[in-house]
C-alpha cells in the first residue's frame, strides 16, 4: 500500500515557477513509477509527466516539455515536479500517481494523491 500527499501548489504569475512535491508512505515506493497529472475545471484529467522507479527515464506531455521537470528522491520517498515558465493554461489541480509505468502513463495508476491546486494568473 502506498499513500501519496501532494504539496507546493499555489498562486503564481505567468512566467513564474513552482515546485510540487509528492510524499509517499509505504515500503514499495521505490518500486513504483511515479507520474503527475492535472485536471483543469471542466476538462478531463491529463497526463503531465512520468518517471521510472530508478529515475533514469522520464516522459512529458508535449504541452510541458522544456518547461517542467520531474525527478524523484527514493531516500526521501518523494517525487517532484519543477514547473518553470508557467502559463495561465497550466492552471489545474495537480495529482501524483504511482504504479506500473504503463498504467501510470495511461492514467490508471494504482495509487493517487488528493491533489494540489496550481493557479497561474495572467
Amino acid at each position: 500500500q502506498v499513500q501519496l500527499v501532494e504539496s507546493g501548489g499555489g498562486l503564481v504569475q505567468a512566467g513564474g515557477s513552482l515546485r510540487l512535491s509528492c510524499a509517499a508512505s509505504g515500503r514499495t515506493f521505490s518500486a513504483n513509477s511515479m507520474g503527475w497529472f492535472r485536471q483543469a475545471p471542466g476538462k478531463e484529467r491529463e497526463f503531465v509527466a512520468v518517471i521510472t522507479w530508478s529515475g533514469d527515464s522520464t516522459d512529458y506531455a508535449d504541452s510541458v516539455k522544456g518547461r517542467f521537470t520531474i525527478s524523484r528522491d527514493n531516500a526521501k520517498n518523494t517525487v517532484y515536479l519543477q514547473m518553470n515558465s508557467l502559463k495561465p493554461e497550466d492552471t489545474a489541480v495537480y495529482y501524483c500517481a504511482a504504479g506500473n509505468y504503463r498504467t501510470v502513463v495511461a492514467g490508471a495508476g494504482d495509487y493517487w494523491g488528493q491533489g494540489t491546486q496550481v493557479t497561474v494568473s495572467s
